[in-house]
């Protein structure tokens, strides 16, 4: 037998037996089929929703599928392995099943078929594509394709990236057929690109690749006098600038017994009361000169004679 004939031959017993698959298992959620020959037999991946209805009671179905496998397609030893699908609706086989369910049901096509693709493109698809044909409404037959997002009609991605499915709804006007395209969410087109900021295996550009304005130009910008100054300054000499910010700074701080004093100083003030007085933001001495009595008799444990107290305490300590 010729290369083209076994081919042909292959291809049409696959058909047949996707559709003896597909009219038993249908209240499963058959969703497709694999076919592998192995070493040791034939080995078959089926897919379905209902993983439990394929199997039957103590394996009473798969059994009977096994023996009409080998007995009416002539598989040397057929081995079924069933496989759950985790999301129907990404499945076009099933949602093909599903939507000539609800055409026969009387669904309106144009709701079912868009009810369908936005269900789809809610499970995460990159792309869908409903297409169905027949006699959807009238006499004459027509084609009605309902899509969305993005999807690959020929070529290589289409035949190894795009999920196909189909199914026949057999009305009173006559049949629709229903073809189901699905572009399944993480699938690597061909045509996709992104913009790296930098390529892989490069090194980003440091500081002496990028330019920056040399050492020397700096300072000097810095030491330039300004339009307002009319007199050059004098670099070399710093010191009386400097001493003017030290007496300066001097005049400005505090006094030393201020920075000294701790709040168990003050009279009537423990530690407890001290903690008290920090929890309630007079932690420190500044915020207590700041603060009222009113204010000190407010906190936890400060009667109004001890704020008066610290209040005079503090008073004198400025005088």
């Amino acid at each position: 037998m010729a290369d083209e004939h076994q081919f042909i031959q292959k291809g049409l017993k696959n058909s047949q037996i996707n559709e003896y698959l597909e009219s038993t298992l249908q209240r499963a959620g058959y969703g497709g089929m694999e076919i592998a020959k192995t070493p040791m037999g034939t080995q078959i991946v089926l897919k379905a929703e209902k993983p439990g209805m394929v199997i039957g009671k103590s394996g009473k179905k798969i059994r009977e599928i096994t023996a009409a496998l080998k007995a009416n397609f002539d598989l040397d030893d057929p081995q079924i392995d069933v496989q759950e699908i985790n999301e129907p609706d990404l499945n076009a086989q099933i949602v093909a099943d599903r939507l000539a369910n609800a055409l026969e049901r009387g669904w309106y096509f144009r709701k079912a078929g868009h009810t369908t693709v936005d269900r789809i493109m809610s499970s995460g698809a990159l792309g869908a594509e409903i297409v169905l044909s027949g006699k959807v409404t009238g006499a004459r037959g027509r084609v009605e394709k309902f899509n969305r997002g993005y999807i690959k009609h020929n070529g290589e991605p289409a035949a190894e990236i795009v999920d196909r499915g189909q199914s026949v709804a057999i009305l009173k006007l006559g049949t629709i057929g229903v073809n189901v395209k699905i572009i399944p969410p993480g699938a690597q087109l061909p045509d996709d690109f992104r913009i790296l900021d930098t390529i892989p295996g490069e090194e980003e550009p440091t500081d002496s690749e990028s330019g920056p304005v040399p050492e020397t130009e700096a300072i000097d910008d810095l030491l330039a006098p300004t339009s307002e100054s009319t007199e050059p300054t004098d670099v070399s000499d710093p010191a009386p600038v400097v001493e003017e910010i030290i007496v300066e700074k001097e005049e400005q701080s505090p006094p030393t017994e201020e920075i000294n004093l701790k709040l168990t100083d003050l009279p009537g003030v423990g530690p407890s009361k001290a903690e008290a007085l920090e929890e309630a933001g007079f932690g420190t001495i500044e915020a207590l000169q700041a603060a009222g009595v009113t204010d000190l008799a407010a906190v936890s444990g400060i009667s109004e004679n001890l704020a008066e107290k610290i209040k005079t305490s503090l008073d004198k300590g400025d005088n």
